[in-house]
């Protein structure tokens, strides 16, 4: 019996997301026809080892069949491992590990950030959902599989790796350098948020691990101890995890068994996943999420759920999109396969792929606040065009500077704000862009996006709950 494992997030780089261990199943060739279309593969084989000029080692020839099988399904969420891949597969949803913490998918033979794991260097580093990863250090990765992107970032904490991303919204190429560190996986995090009078328990959910619901559990220990007025759930840029952890965590909401999500397999039989009845009392008081396009997969049952229960509001933007579940198998040569063998499905049994999950209330973060932290380098003045100096447009036009253009043209009206910029930092030597204008430059976009209030999904959240608390009095 070979173990296999159940997981819905996405495949991803030096934080790759692993499966669960639900039940045992044997591979199995079920017919003679099938036997029968496997023996070309062995006479290609044959072929090859007797007849090529190369002299390709048997290995390598196994290793490009199995990875041709898994890539010929079109799914970019199925994917084959080796044997040093599938190590660092199993690895990835352990309590610490090395990286740079980045969610990706393979689509299309295009590598995709789901999204940056929070606090991790990736986010720090500016590192964005829907960012497409075209190079890393220099090598580029046309023709590339998952695990080779795997291998490439892999590395020592203190070592840094050095991206290309192309940004669709932004329609351009940016470079990134980012340290690799240690990483603890903390999925969970409590604080509380007092408004007035009111008081409101804050939970942000980064990832659904291996421990989360023993996580959320002590942290909704830790604030019920306080008069909660209602919760605020954060699952902002969670790329997903494991669906047990899912099952836990949502069924300290009730007090009976209730479904959760469907699986439907590939002859669409529909399996009916219940909570346990596990309901915490503090979790009986109003329930507001908070999600945005990075909110996928595992996140996704989370909201989907609660949204279908009528049991919380949901505010932000429609999430990613993903409704398909995963299935792993370790292979005789130590390597692992990963399959596309069931969709999920809402408890309105809508399948909510490639289209998310629509907020209840939408609201699009302020765009200085929404606006990524890149490194910035390099000595520009008037009449220069850089990807820098269009960064720099964008963030003076938030702050309110006069900019006409935010196409990288250091024209005159942006030499105008950027000298009244270097003035009112006292940036006395120069007249144009350099390290002292960027160091100042993003001290002021970090100062803005650390002001809660500057939060507006919540502020909007804050705000839903306070009118419903005045409501009912």
């Amino acid at each position: 019996m070979r173990k296999t494992r159940i997981f819905l997030l996405l495949g991803i780089v030096c934080f790759v997301a692993a499966g669960v261990m639900w039940w045992k199943n044997p591979i199995q060739f079920a017919s003679k026809n099938t036997d029968n279309e496997l023996a070309v593969v062995n006479e290609l084989f044959s072929i090859i080892s007797k007849q090529s000029v190369y002299d390709t080692a048997t290995d390598a020839l196994v290793e490009g069949a199995l990875r041709g099988m898994a890539s010929a399904i079109k799914d970019p969420y199925s994917t084959y491992y080796n044997e040093q891949e599938a190590e660092m597969h199993k690895q990835s949803l352990a309590g610490e590990r090395v990286g740079i913490g980045v969610e990706l998918a393979e689509k299309n033979g295009r590598f995709i950030v789901i999204a940056p794991v929070k606090k991790s260097p990736a986010e720090q580093a500016g590192v964005r959902p829907l960012d497409e990863i075209i190079q890393i250090n220099d090598v580029r990765l046309e023709g590339k599989t998952m695990g080779d992107v795997m291998r490439l970032m892999q590395g020592k904490a203190g070592q840094k790796v050095a991206l290309v991303l192309f940004r669709p919204n932004v329609d351009r190429h940016i470079k990134v350098t980012i340290e690799r560190a240690e990483m603890k996986n903390e999925t969970v995090e409590a604080h509380m948020i007092e408004r007035e009078d009111a008081q409101f328990g804050y939970i942000s959910i980064s990832l659904f691990g291996e421990k989360t619901a023993e996580e959320w559990k002590k942290a909704l220990e830790k604030i019920e101890q306080e008069k909660i007025a209602g919760w605020i759930i954060d699952v902002r840029d969670n790329p997903g995890g494991y669906l047990f952890s899912v099952a836990d965590l949502i069924s300290t909401f009730e007090t009976r068994e209730r479904l959760f999500a469907y699986m439907q397999n590939n002859v669409g039989a529909m399996e009916s996943l219940l909570t346990k009845p596990a309901q915490i009392d503090a979790l009986k008081k109003p329930v507001v999420v908070l999600q945005n396009e990075g909110s996928a997969s595992a996140s996704e049952v989370f909201t989907g759920a609660l949204q279908a229960w009528e049991r919380a509001t949901i505010i932000g933007m429609k999430s990613f999109g993903k409704g398909t579940v995963q299935k792993s198998w370790e292979l005789q040569n130590g390597g692992e396969v990963k399959l596309s063998t069931n969709k999920w499905l809402t408890p309105k049994k809508e399948w909510i792929h490639g289209k998310g999950i629509l907020p209840d209330i939408e609201v699009k973060q302020h765009p200085l606040f929404a606006l990524e932290i890149i490194p910035l380098a390099g000595v520009f003045k008037e009449g220069d065009f850089s990807e820098e100096i269009a960064y720099t447009q964008h963030v003076l036009n938030e702050l309110g500077y006069a900019i006409v253009r935010k196409d990288g043209f250091f024209d005159g009206p942006t030499a105008e704000a950027v000298k009244l910029f270097r003035e009112r930092h006292d940036l006395r030597e120069g007249d144009g862009l350099d390290e002292a204008f960027f160091v100042a430059l993003q001290e002021e976009a970090m100062n803005y996006k650390a002001q809660p209030e500057h939060d507006l999904q919540l502020e909007m959240a804050i705000s839903f709950l306070m009118h419903q608390l005045e409501s009912v009095k």
